[in-house]
């Protein structure tokens, strides 16, 4: 799913668009090439003795929300030198609205009792959920006071964290989500894989092959 994301064409695209980023050798499955792309230059990790993997996602992206019991499936038997995170992609003043409410959750320490709800209202109930005051009903329905959510809404923290995002998607190359990156080093996009089957898979090679070279030093 891309930038403007409502348009059916745009939707298509998702699965069928083109690489983002010139290729190396690749890690191998069953004797074939795994669906990849490499960041240039390489981001740097929060802790370089774990595996790092960031997943870029939107609420409002239909493609996200099918992906997600794959990665909840995954995150059930990720190594344990795995760390995975969250990360909203913003790529115009929808994703914003969605981003900061992601934030917002995560500043409240209620984002693991909301993040489901949230993809289920938009995905399934139709809500837009974008501007405070929907934001704010949605928070108390799940046992946020009012005065608290507008209080860490607006709150520096995730003004800060809203900067950020805005600026991190496009440095790895991103254009459309869902999109894996695996240690700062390596992009999965649901173009290029084709499949949510394929991702994870590839995901998992890769996994498998940052480990390998974290042990070989």
């Amino acid at each position: 799913m891309l930038k403007s994301v409502l348009s059916l064409a745009f939707l298509l695209f998702a699965f069928t668009g083109p690489s983002l980023a010139a290729e190396t050798p690749k890690a191998k499955a069953a004797g074939a090439e795994l669906p990849y792309d490499v960041v240039n230059p390489a981001h740097p990790t929060n802790d370089p003795a774990k595996i790092e993997v960031l997943e870029f996602f939107w609420y409002g992206c239909p493609h996200c929300y099918h992906f997600e019991p794959y990665i909840k499936d995954w995150l059930k038997t990720k190594p344990e030198n795995v760390v995975f995170i969250r990360q909203p992609a913003i790529f115009n003043p929808h994703w914003a609205a969605h981003a900061k409410a992601f934030f917002t959750a995560e500043s409240l320490g209620v984002l693991d009792k909301v993040h489901e709800d949230f993809y289920d209202a938009i995905q399934n109930k139709k809500e837009t959920l974008e501007s405070e005051a929907d934001l704010a009903k949605f928070f108390s329905a799940h046992g946020v006071k009012e005065e608290d959510f507008r209080k860490a809404y607006k709150s520096f923290a995730v003004d800060a964290k809203m900067r950020q995002a805005e600026a991190l998607a496009p440095s790895y190359g991103i254009d459309g989500t869902p999109t894996l990156i695996v240690n700062g080093k390596y992009r999965i996009g649901a173009g290029k894989a084709k499949s949510f089957e394929m991702m994870i898979e590839t995901l998992n090679a890769l996994i498998k092959q940052e480990s390998a070279a974290k042990h070989s030093k």
